[in-house]
């Protein structure tokens, strides 16, 4: 027959951390697509700050060169 130390035994205080361990990791998977997701934003807009930060600098050298043909022009 069956030995009864092959079965599995499952009692209340087992089942509760097998149950705690599942919303543990559940947790864990939530946290991390979060941490992507926000990753993913700040990369966004780093790439938004350095196109501002080119934007303004082309800005600034253009005027600087209009003003330098301005007054080499006279």
């Amino acid at each position: 027959m069956n030995d009864p130390r092959e079965a599995p035994f499952e009692c209340a205080p087992g089942l509760r951390l097998a149950a705690h361990e599942r919303v543990s990791q559940i947790q864990n998977d939530n946290i991390c697509r979060r941490l992507d997701r926000l990753e993913e934003m700040m990369e966004r807009l780093e790439r938004r700050l350095w196109l501002t930060v080119y934007g303004v600098v082309a800005v600034i050298l253009t005027q600087a060169l209009q003003s330098m043909l301005v007054a080499g022009g006279h």
